[in-house]
């Protein structure tokens, strides 16, 4: 029994719907996995052990698709899509990681270069050979030849969230083989790292080394052991990067030597206390000299969760759900952003739609209060940086969270001018994810971080921190610039369901690493100073 979560099965169908469609297969079977492909992504409750029946009562899953889903997880895999692994050479289902290239793109490749890999893909792009082939041309093959870098540069990197829970199940089997007295999670983990390549642990007493794992779910570990005396002194040195330490033994080279622990390490320094989020070797040791690293922000200084989709665009669950939820978990007001008109991909709100969302709020908000729902909209950020909506909708609305979703290749000047624009707008309430970036998969158009920030200090405009751990933009890089410039920052979790909400610990993670503090979070106002910041930023 292989019990795969919803985005492995999802991933399993997208599979089999581009190989049928690089074979040149039934079009209407593609369009019906690629279908349920999405829904399943989506879809809030595990589908492991549901029957067949209960399967097929699964928006977008038919008869047909529900016994692929069966196979898979009795098998690993189903028949339809074995087969067509089976005709394909084993390199090729790597090119549909590439940026650019569709299965049509990618069968043209195939029969007229003959290319199965993504290393004779980079060969060719070198060679110039792309330009050659109708409907690539230079401009293509340059986008392939950046998709192919980032990938590379990418492979054997996890999200946070999954190194998180992999370091957890090894901490685990590591305890329960070797019955330590000591063992500690350290390296990229400890320092809340948007991305991982490896888990490190720190234990004692000393084990033998020859048959610890090297690798632990496609993760590198790296297993210290060390005497009890030195434990500590090992969960230090190995919570901070080696440029932290460096600049420590700058200060005294023999720091390490004098000091058992990491308190002890700053205490003969005379430096504040550096918690191991900001151990990264890069503004912390100056901040420290100068007492100057705030309080950081918790979790539970979120008063409340803005930026949430609901069944009206692409969320999972409906409106009054997804409020009743964010009540029971104790927040004070929540604001739903749906998609606006111009995502029509994810079922974009047409104006009638938003009567209804109001309407469905006003009810919501009588029956529920003090808890406060408002009224929002994920606007789109046009080409030319204009708003979805007329301004006499756009003024219906509490707050507008203004993102870009389309139109992703532009240079640095197009996007920013584009983005300014749109903060410039006297109705936009947030920048939503500033630069696009989906970790370990799209790099984001280029943005002059500093323009953008000093358009959002100019025009009281909030930016957001989407705290969804693929995303976790804005990087928290720039938020001491944000900061510096007054400028809040909103941890927002852009729940598609009720569960999306857990997701701004993530943003808080990074959050503290970009010395964000409560006093500098717009959602860690309370209900009555959010309503009153809104009514200032109105009039």
């Amino acid at each position: 029994m292989h019990n795969y979560s919803n985005a492995e099965v999802s991933e399993a169908l997208e599979l089999a719907a581009q190989l049928m469609e690089l074979h040149n297969e039934n079009p209407f079977k593609i369009r019906a996995l690629n279908n349920a492909s999405y829904k399943i992504s989506r879809y809030p409750e595990s589908l492991i052990g549901l029957s067949l029946q209960e399967l097929e009562k699964i928006e977008g899953i038919g008869k047909g698709i529900a016994q692929k889903i069966i196979e898979l997880h009795h098998a690993g895999t189903f028949q339809e899509l074995s087969d067509l692994l089976n005709k394909t050479p084993e390199g090729l289902t790597e090119l549909f990681k590439v940026k650019g290239l569709g299965p049509k793109k990618i069968a043209k490749l195939w029969h007229e270069l003959g290319i199965e890999s993504i290393g004779e893909l980079m060969y060719a792009c070198k060679e110039n050979r792309l330009i050659e082939i109708k409907g690539f041309g230079e401009k293509t093959q340059n986008a392939v030849i950046e998709s192919i870098q980032f990938i590379l540069s990418s492979k054997d990197w996890f999200h946070f969230s999954e190194a998180e829970i992999i370091a957890h199940s090894l901490k685990e089997e590591l305890n329960n083989k070797y019955k330590l007295h000591q063992l500690e999670l350290c390296g990229q983990i400890i320092r809340k790292c948007e991305t991982v390549n490896e888990i490190t642990f720190i234990c004692s007493p000393e084990i033998d080394m020859q048959d610890v794992p090297k690798n632990y779910k496609g993760l590198n570990v790296n297993l210290i052991s060390c005497k009890e005396s030195e434990f500590d002194y090992n969960c230090f040195i190995h919570s901070a990067s080696d440029e932290h330490i460096a600049q420590l033994e700058l200060l005294d080279p023999d720091i390490l030597k004098k000091a058992n622990n990491d308190k002890e390490v700053y205490q003969l320094l005379r430096l504040q206390y550096i918690i191991p989020e900001l151990r990264d070797g890069l503004l912390e040791i100056e901040k420290a000299k100068i007492n100057a690293i705030p309080d950081l922000i918790h979790y539970n200084d979120l008063k409340g969760i803005l930026h949430n989709h609901t069944t009206y665009s692409d969320g999972q669950h409906s409106l009054k759900e997804m409020a009743e939820y964010a009540k029971e978990l104790g927040f004070e007001y929540l604001a739903i952003c749906d998609h606006s008109i111009s995502a029509s991909y994810a079922g974009g709100l047409k104006p009638e739609d938003i009567i209804e969302q109001h309407q469905e709020i006003d009810a919501l908000n009588k029956k529920l209060a003090p808890f406060k729902i408002f009224k929002g909209i994920e606007s789109d950020i046009k080409n030319d940086g204009s708003l979805d909506y007329p301004t006499d909708l756009l003024k219906t609305f509490d707050l507008v969270v203004a993102s870009i979703h389309q139109g992703f290749k532009m240079d640095e000047e197009t996007a920013t001018k584009r983005l300014i624009k749109a903060i410039e707008n006297p109705y936009t309430t947030i920048l939503g994810h500033m630069t696009g970036r989906l970790l370990l998969s799209r790099k984001g158009y280029p943005v002059n971080f500093k323009k953008i920030i000093d358009a959002c200090a100019d025009n009281q405009v909030i930016i957001e921190l989407n705290a969804h751990p693929y995303r976790l933009d804005i990087d928290w890089r720039w938020i001491p610039y944000c900061i510096e410039k007054g400028v809040l920052i909103s941890i927002n979790p852009d729940a598609h369901s009720k569960s999306g909400y857990h997701d701004m610990q993530y943003g808080i993670n990074v959050a503290r690493k970009g010395y964000l503090s409560k006093a500098n979070c717009f959602n860690a106002l309370n209900l009555k100073q959010v309503e009153e910041w809104m009514w200032q930023k109105r009039k």
